[in-house]
């Protein structure tokens, strides 16, 4: 298959496990803050795992592959992580946003509607997901890229389950607070499209781009992830979550990988 459709198609799927996170929300039951931290820890830890697995160590991989040294290598990946570390902080700055729990950040987010606060969000958070997808398919290397699709996607699915649930708490109705959640999803292939594309373009950019998502990834575990998963005093349960996901996706991506 081509590497560009495979990275869109895998980046696809993985996303649209946050839809199936959300389905739950039509059943009569409560997911509880234990639950919901537990799920938000999960989906840091399988992160976690996949930015030094799947991103970090091929992208050292590939700049060798390509002729540099192992400290030249080394430094592309550290720069790279960096800038998409700056990428995404500097989005999350200036892109008016809402968190779940955090309230609102950004400028003149007063004058945008809350949905779409939201969906901004949604979008600073999941797109380096995918973009980390589409970068390995986009260089022709679905041993990394199938691992990190399903882990991803693992992760997506009790994500999607608390976005759906803190919509819910917030007054909407659940066929909205679904329809939020496939909008979550459906930003993933956005960002595989592009990181396969540019990728498969241009095969030099193969480790800065696997580093720009790593460091886009840290950025989101590091500022979104944990300070959500820790809110009410739920640091145990959080870190119980990120172990066992960094555990599934260590195994995942070694196992398959």
């Amino acid at each position: 298959m081509n590497p560009i459709l495979a990275g869109f198609i895998a980046s696809l799927l993985a996303g649209l496990a946050t839809f199936v996170g959300a389905l739950p929300v039509f059943l009569p039951i409560r997911l509880t803050h234990r639950l919901q931290a537990i799920a938000l820890g999960f989906g840091g830890g399988v992160m976690l795992a996949a930015t030094s697995f799947s991103l970090i160590v091929p992208g050292k991989d590939a700049a060798i592959s390509q002729g540099a040294s192992q400290i030249n290598a080394a430094l592309i990946m550290s720069v790279g992580v960096l800038l998409g570390t700056v990428f995404l902080g500097l989005s999350n700055k200036y892109l008016p946003h809402e968190h779940f729990h955090k309230g609102s950040e950004g400028v003149n987010s007063q004058h945008l509607r809350r949905i779409w606060l939201f969906i901004i969000a949604i979008t600073i958070h999941n797109f380096p997901e995918g973009l980390a997808v589409g970068v390995n398919f986009g260089a022709g290397n679905p041993a990394q890229g199938i691992p990190l699709a399903i882990g991803i996607g693992l992760q997506n699915i009790p994500e999607g389950l608390v976005v759906a649930v803190s919509l819910l708490a917030e007054g909407y109705s659940s066929f909205y607070a679904v329809g939020v959640s496939l909008l979550t999803g459906l930003v993933e292939p956005v960002g595989g499209l592009l990181g396969a594309g540019l990728v498969a373009i241009a095969q030099p950019l193969l480790p800065w781009g696997m580093a720009f998502a790593a460091g886009a990834m840290l950025f989101v575990i590091s500022d979104e992830i944990i300070p959500e998963s820790h809110r009410q005093g739920r640091e145990h349960e959080a870190t119980i979550g990120v172990m066992v996901g960094f555990v599934i996706m260590m195994l995942l991506d070694i196992g398959l990988g």
